[in-house]
């Protein structure tokens, strides 16, 4: 399993809008109108992340939502949080 580190990761973070890497993650915020909207979000986060049995760090305050993506197991960023990151993209 490839880890991608900084450099290598910038070009398939250029592929997503405003994701950055950060401490061997990759990492969105997320800003909706209201609490229930940003909510909705995390369920159907929640649910894809499930399907892909890859699991995000979420966190949330009133309308933002945070995403962070790593690979645990590899210690790093990997081709799984890249694809989940994108599915994501398609929801936001």
């Amino acid at each position: 399993m490839k880890i991608y580190d900084k450099t290598t990761a910038q070009s398939l973070l250029a592929e997503l809008k405003d994701w950055i890497f950060e401490n061997d993650g990759i990492e969105k915020k997320f800003e909706f109108k209201n609490f229930n909207q940003a909510l909705a979000f995390i369920v159907q986060v929640g649910l894809l992340a499930e399907t892909k049995n890859h699991h995000p760090e979420l966190y949330n305050i009133y309308n933002k939502v945070s995403i962070r993506l790593s690979t645990h197991d590899a210690k790093g960023v990997t081709d799984k949080d890249f694809d989940l990151a994108k599915a994501i993209e398609k929801l936001f």
